[in-house]
């Protein structure tokens, strides 16, 4: 049965009209209609002379702001361009499955068996009209199973082509990372993409399927992607997809222009580096492991210098010039030739570190602890040095701490065992001293330090895509509910083409003054609803969009429109 439903939202009511029903034996809620405030339900209710009869209320802003870029970047039609309608076919096209599916992700992530409902509570059919019912699950994978993995890198290509074209800035300096997507898909299902691996979310012992993604450092804009397979380490994808990203990096930069890519320490094998020496006009900035440059971290910090950087800048505002990122700056030789080394020092991440080292030195201690007790006892195994070093193995393993911060022996005291052990000092401080502490490698001779740094650290913009690409809400890969590579392959590609939307859409807020993230928008214009009015004597509803607040008032002027009188409309001029 229907009922009227009251919510508090900082102190103020808004109302939603519930259809309850029993799903399964327990009481869930089927359906919700958004009504508003106190307020506004009267001003729907006396808006127009006559009495209104009913109201039916969408979600409208959010999605409407999610298509705007699909006007300009043609998605389905990229799509349907690559996998065509069959004869006599009807309903959607593939590249309209492919993009419902995109604009889903853009506002609030769902599986495909939820995407009928979820857009039967939106204004879909004022936004781009569609039979919302054809959006089920069956439809997808049926759709998605004729569309082969060379299809999938063509449609690819041709998006981020278009993207590349339709962007408004250029870049010289791209940012590489990967990461990696776990998946529930069983162990007997049979998939060259779903592998064991090292899982970043630190769940080994489920397939994940992995993602290399390239990204302008200007506008943060994707450039390029590949799927590859979960067990792949990170210098082999590099390899593999070298020659496309450098074929997006050209193609995203003005002719002529000195290239540089960035892309952290798991990338920078041998053979790659070779590789982008032998490419003219390519430039690299990596870090380096500081287990293999030890003699870089002895550069004293009285040596060092502040980076000209925003964030040293606003530390020095509020006189935290302490915390500020400092440098130095050498030369060494990697991977066969002179390159350039700066050394960064960061005070706050140090003493994070510190901290954390100090905690984990305990838990140690207290390992050690109570290896003395078992060996005291004199009992086999325990009265064995060699399996006592085993458990101690086993527990810096476990805190990811180094194995040779201690020394240890077992002797004779009485005619009983002793586990005696003792701090090494000197490792100790060999340790600490990486504390804060990176070094950053490029080919760069003639970049000054602060512009090495600052493109360094800027590779944490792709990072953030990948956060971006996890979110429950936005993007949101996973769940991957999905159990074939042709589906996955699909899927993902879903995903890539809602967060470079989402780029697009900041990067134009960003022009307009607006300095939101994504996601921040989305959830103001997930508020601005649209309402359909049946008034007393009248066949027709009227249709009419809430009044918006300032801020969704400031998104609506970013994209040259208003709302004036319930009627969305172009701004003149």
């Amino acid at each position: 049965m229907a009922h009227l439903h009251k919510k508090m939202k900082k102190d103020r009511p808004y109302y939603y009209v519930r259809e309850m029903a029993r799903v399964d034996g327990k009481l869930k809620v089927v359906e919700q209609i958004y009504l508003g405030s106190p307020e506004r339900i009267k001003q729907l209710a006396t808006a127009e002379k006559g009495t209104c009869t009913r109201i039916s209320v969408r979600e409208f802003g959010a999605l409407w702001l999610a298509n705007l870029p699909a006007g300009q970047i043609d998605l389905a039609g990229i799509v349907d361009s690559v996998a065509p309608r069959m004869p006599r076919e009807k309903g959607p096209t593939i590249g309209e499955y492919f993009l419902y599916a995109v604009l889903n992700r853009m506002v609030e992530a769902r599986s495909k068996r939820a995407l009928p409902t979820w857009y039967q509570n939106t204004a879909i059919q004022h936004i781009r009209p569609v039979d919302v019912n054809k959006l089920n699950s069956q439809r997808y994978w049926e759709k998605w199973e004729r569309v082969a993995p060379e299809q999938i890198e063509q449609i690819s290509s041709l998006f981020f082509s278009k993207v590349r074209t339709m962007a408004e800035s250029r870049s010289d300096c791209f940012l590489f990372d990967t990461t990696n997507y776990y998946s529930y898909m069983a162990g007997q299902t049979e998939s060259e993409l779903a592998k064991r691996g090292k899982n970043k979310d630190g769940k080994d012992w489920l397939r994940q399927v992995g993602v290399a993604l390239l990204a302008s450092r200007e506008g943060r804009l994707p450039l390029f992607y590949r799927e590859y397979e979960g067990n792949r380490h990170d210098s082999k994808v590099f390899w593999r997809v070298m020659d496309e990203a450098f074929s997006a990096m050209r193609g995203f930069a003005d002719p002529g222009a000195e290239l540089t890519i960035v892309f952290d320490k798991g990338m920078n094998a041998q053979e790659n580096i070779e590789r982008i020496d032998a490419c003219k006009g390519f430039h690299f900035i990596t870090t380096y492991s500081t287990h293999f440059a030890e003699e870089f971290l002895r550069a004293k910090l009285c040596a060092f210098k502040p980076v000209d950087s925003a964030r040293n800048r606003e530390l020095e505002r509020l006189g935290k010039e302490d915390d500020r990122i400092v440098a130095w700056r050498g030369a060494g030789e990697f991977w066969g030739k002179e390159r350039t080394v700066v050394v960064t020092y960061n005070p706050r991440t140090a003493a994070k570190q510190r901290y954390g080292f100090d905690r984990k030195l305990l838990e140690l201690q207290e390992v050690l602890y109570e290896l003395r007790s078992r060996a005291k006892s004199g009992k086999a195994p325990w009265n064995q040095l060699k399996h006592l070093e085993k458990h101690y193995l086993q527990a810096c393993e476990k805190l990811y701490l180094p194995n040779d911060l201690y020394q240890f022996d077992l002797e004779k005291e009485a005619g009983k065992p002793k586990f005696v052990f003792r701090k090494d000092y000197y490792r100790i401080g060999k340790h600490i001293e990486r504390f804060g502490k990176n070094i950053i490698v490029t080919d760069h001779a003639n970049w000054s330090t602060d512009e090495i740094v600052r493109a360094s650290l800027d590779r944490y913009l792709v990072e953030e895509a990948f956060r971006q690409s996890k979110d429950d809400e936005l993007v949101s890969v996973l769940p991957m509910r999905h159990w074939t590579d042709g589906k996955i392959r699909c899927h993902i590609f879903t995903c890539m083409a809602a967060l470079t939307y989402l780029r697009v859409l900041e990067n134009r807020l960003a022009q307009a003054g607006i300095g939101q993230t994504a996601a921040v928008a989305m959830e103001s214009m997930r508020n601005l609803h649209s309402c359909l009015c049946w008034y007393a004597g009248k066949s027709k509803p009227q249709w009419m969009i809430e009044e918006p607040t300032e801020d969704q008032s400031a998104i609506l002027r970013a994209f040259g429109h208003k709302i004036a009188s319930g009627v969305l409309q172009k701004l003149s001029g």
